[in-house]
């Protein structure tokens, strides 16, 4: 590999997009583990008197979730790459059946990018020669390396994730005093987004404040209303 290839593939290594797919998934099935995990024992430790309906709840929830956040992650995804797939499919057959109409619609492309009009046909003819269905779908259905969907990927991330955030307010039901379970729980768990909300923002290159503010604030109000429903209908588990 030469120095002037290494030197691109450094300055492509410090820009944050092409961890957009997979932080994307990473960060909601962490989210989502957190979340749902810790509403679902707040609102179990508000209307019970014992442990143990709480871990049962608990884990519960973080098997049922993990499980449901990979496979609609992959459902999802999978259907994105169907898409995908078949505007390929059709691109090919309209690049066999009409290829100078492709060729003028490759130059419009570039033309409206800012390229004289002379200058993007020129371009458009170069790149057809090199790779005319490659630069179609990069440049005309915007498929590109980044943005192409993985669903294996998004599944393995999002399951992942969700099992490791939701984890966490499962060993607080484990070890903390059963007494203002709810309340630690609350804590734990907004301890744990921030972080969260934190890490992401630093790997993604965004604002960290801003993700520690809108992570906090969702945070709050789905274990807040969680444990509502857990104080209106006590049912004194257990």
């Amino acid at each position: 590999m030469s120095e002037k290839t290494e030197g691109l593939d450094n300055y492509l290594d410090n820009h944050y997009i092409h961890r957009s797919n997979w932080l994307r998934a990473a960060v909601l099935g962490a989210n989502d583990g957190i979340l749902s995990t810790a509403s679902i024992a707040i609102g179990v430790a508000a209307a019970s008197d014992m442990r143990e309906p709480v871990i049962l709840a608990t884990l519960a929830g973080l098997v049922a979730g993990a499980l449901s956040m990979a496979a609609g992650e992959y459902v999802s995804v999978s259907s994105q790459t169907d898409v995908e797939k078949a505007d390929i499919e059709r691109e090919k057959s309209e690049l066999n059946e009409m290829p100078e109409i492709e060729l003028q619609r490759l130059a419009e492309i570039y033309e409206k990018r800012g390229l004289q009009k002379e200058t993007a046909l020129t371009v458009a003819k170069e790149l057809t020669e090199h790779d005319a269905l490659g630069a179609h779908i990069r440049d005309e259905l915007g498929i590109n390396e980044i943005s192409q969907a993985k669903p294996m990927q998004a599944a393995f991330a999002s399951g992942a994730a969700f099992t490791v955030g939701g984890l966490l307010p499962f060993l607080v039901t484990l070890f903390l005093p059963l007494k203002s379970m709810e309340y630690s729980l609350y804590g734990f768990a907004l301890f744990f987004l921030i972080i969260l909300g934190a890490l992401a923002a630093r790997t993604g290159g965004s604002s960290i404040g801003k993700a520690i503010l809108r992570i906090t604030f969702w945070g709050t109000v789905a274990m807040g209303l969680t444990a509502l429903v857990g104080y209106m209908f006590n049912v004194n588990i257990g």
